[in-house]
């Protein structure tokens, strides 16, 4: 069962996509700021990260500096709803780019595994 971890400050976004990834059998838990984040990682081992760009009265690159100088094995996903930052330098550390989507959740569990596969493939 994969361990992901979901860092969004909107209430409504964080259940939906946690109800969907549960169904698929993940355990999932989420944070809504930097300050839980951070305890969180203290004391745990995500399998990966789905991190929104936009938190409020947080900057989504420095936190992604932030996971990767912590834990630099550790998948993050890009996870917001704007693509106009896809190729942005200051998001280059992340694994993966995800547009937040309604209607296309299959793409968002496929990216999922494709990064959680070659986590493990990295590992061995």
């Amino acid at each position: 069962m994969s361990h992901i971890l979901i860092v969004d400050d909107q209430p409504y976004l964080k259940e939906l996509f946690s109800e969907e990834l549960m169904e698929e059998g993940c355990r999932v838990v989420s944070v809504s700021d930097a300050e839980f984040l951070k305890g969180y990682l203290e004391d745990s081992k995500p399998d990966l990260v789905l991190l929104d760009l936009y938190l409020d009265g947080f900057e989504g690159g420095d936190i992604l500096h932030y996971i990767k100088r912590k834990k630099p094995r550790l998948p993050v996903l890009i996870f917001t709803a704007y693509d106009s930052y896809v190729d942005d330098p200051r998001v280059s550390q992340a694994d993966g780019y995800v547009i937040k989507s309604f209607s296309n959740l299959s793409g968002l569990k496929e990216k999922i595994v494709n990064v959680i596969g070659r986590k493990s493939v990295n590992r061995a």
